[in-house]
């Protein structure tokens, strides 16, 4: 009996830190690609010429924004893997 108890227990443990695992990994991945993202519309926005440049530039800005949203969130969630 204690050791079904037991059993249970590590496995519960173990699906919330791969959970946690799971919230990590997709973050960063989210945050990885809005990089990507402000990259892309910030080169754009040097070789295109004006008005289309300023349009690049603030979609640049967006997207590193919502890589830091992302990416502290993933580091949120990396925190919470042990707990």
């Amino acid at each position: 009996m204690n050791k079904i108890i037991i059993t249970a227990a590590a496995l519960l443990v173990s699906g919330v830190a791969f959970a946690q695992v799971g919230t990590t990994v997709t973050e960063g991945a989210k945050a990885t690609s809005e990089k990507v993202q402000q990259g892309a519309q910030a080169t754009a926005g040097a070789v295109t010429g004006e008005p289309n440049s300023t349009v690049h530039k603030t979609k640049a800005k967006v997207h590193k924004a919502k890589a830091k949203v992302h990416a502290d969130a993933a580091k949120d969630a990396a925190g919470n893997i042990g707990k």
